[in-house]
């Protein structure tokens, strides 16, 4: 239903809510009646792959958003995935839409300092709006994805008139806005001093709840941000998208934004970090990269490793790397054990010396189950998966239906 039918629904929906607050078995059936969405981003670096993947699934989506679009550092927009022409784009728009599924590019900004200028310049400002309203109805999309990411405190203000300018030119077109999650302070820098911007965000919750039809959680990319959760454990922690986190992450956003609009976003994809352990169990974490799971599976066949379940729900282990400073066997032992990250915290505390190791971790099928049993048991919209590219665990696909 676009935003246009919600409209002239709504004495409808007053009545029907209304003989609801009389009728326990009416309000039984609202809430049984709302629908849980599934949607999920495919990027443009992998449209082959990830449009077929999509293709094969289309019947679990209530949403697919071509991750294409992006906006230049002058304030235009620039079709980065050739989304208009792209054979492989267009089938699966026209499957799509054959099936019900709503066909939504993201458009994807993060030169904070660009974003400043352009949104603080009222003409730039409304030329931007201008382009995306033309994008979506010149290609005939369901709506517009809009995921500014990064924006500094000041610029906050700028994009809420942004998002109030076009969500009033997109008429009955969807505007869905993806953005950043935020935990309780006190989890965020638990045991260290606060930053003196600490609290201050570019994201109005409020302005973003009359003017996004879906709020799309980025609950992923966490790797160490919650401190609280990382004093807690005596394994090395750095996950993508820890369950435990992206609970408080949700249940912190349910405070001021209403559930019927809040999606929980799922990542497919690990990290592999470089730890440097120093005397005293202390840890330097290093990002080295991302990969999809199979990458995480090749390394331990190679080193004889049985990945286990860790602390962040997701699947992971340890090991030293044979260009590394040592070269020590590791048993076919899963990840609770964490020998090689206890090896590297004896020897560093025993030589007052350091060693290194790498860590990967990522997010299975079980992983992904997790979150959407999450959003189901919080009550929310539904989940939005980054990112669909023919690279995730195949058994996402049962968790999803």
């Amino acid at each position: 239903m676009n935003k246009l039918a919600l409209k002239s629904a709504a004495p409808v929906f007053a009545l029907f809510f209304a003989l609801a607050l009389f009728s326990p078995f009416l309000a039984s059936a609202a809430v049984i009646s709302k629908p849980f969405e599934i949607s999920g981003w495919i990027p443009y670096w992998r449209t082959a792959t990830g449009t077929v993947d999509a293709l094969a699934h289309l019947d679990t989506f209530t949403e697919i958003n071509p991750f294409v679009y992006t906006v230049t550092d002058e304030g235009r927009v620039y079709d980065a995935g050739n989304v208009i022409l792209d054979p492989s784009w267009l089938q699966l728009k026209t499957e799509a839409k054959a099936k019900n599924v709503r066909f939504i590019p993201t458009v994807m900004w993060s030169n904070a300092d660009a974003m400043h200028t352009v949104l603080k310049d009222t003409a730039m400002r409304q030329l931007l709006v201008r382009q995306i309203v033309d994008e979506v109805m010149t290609h005939d999309f369901d709506g517009i994805d809009i995921d500014f990411e990064g924006k500094r405190y000041e610029t906050g203000p700028y994009f809420s008139k942004f998002l109030q300018e076009l969500y009033k030119a997109m008429g009955n077109k969807w505007v869905q806005c993806t953005i950043e999650s935020r935990t309780p302070l006190g989890d965020r820098y638990f045991g260290t001093e606060r930053p003196a911007d600490a609290g201050q965000y570019a994201n109005d919750f409020a302005v973003i709840n009359k003017n996004c039809d879906r709020i799309r959680f980025m609950t992923y990319d966490q790797q160490n941000v919650d401190q609280k959760r990382e004093a807690e454990l005596t394994e090395p922690y750095g996950p993508v998208s820890d369950t435990v986190w992206v609970e408080k992450a949700i249940r912190e956003a349910m405070k001021t934004l209403p559930a019927r609009k809040i999606v929980l976003g799922i990542p497919t994809y690990g990290y592999e970090w470089d730890v440097r352990t120093y005397a005293n169990s202390e840890h330097v974490y290093d990002l080295l990269w991302t990969f999809n799971p199979k990458y995480g599976w090749d390394i331990a066949s190679e080193y004889n490793i049985t990945p286990g379940r860790n602390a962040g729900g997701e699947l992971g282990f340890t090991y030293f790397p044979k260009n590394g400073v040592l070269n020590l066997p590791r048993p076919e032992i899963p990840w609770p054990f964490n020998l090689v990250a206890s090896a590297a915290a004896m020897l560093s505390t025993a030589q007052n010396t350091n060693l290194s190791y790498r860590m990967v971790t990522w997010s299975d099928g079980q992983a992904i189950k997790d979150k959407v049993d999450l959003a189901k048991r919080l009550g929310i919209r539904g989940v939005a998966v980054f990112k669909i590219d023919g690279g995730e665990d195949p058994a996402m696909w049962e968790y999803l239906k």
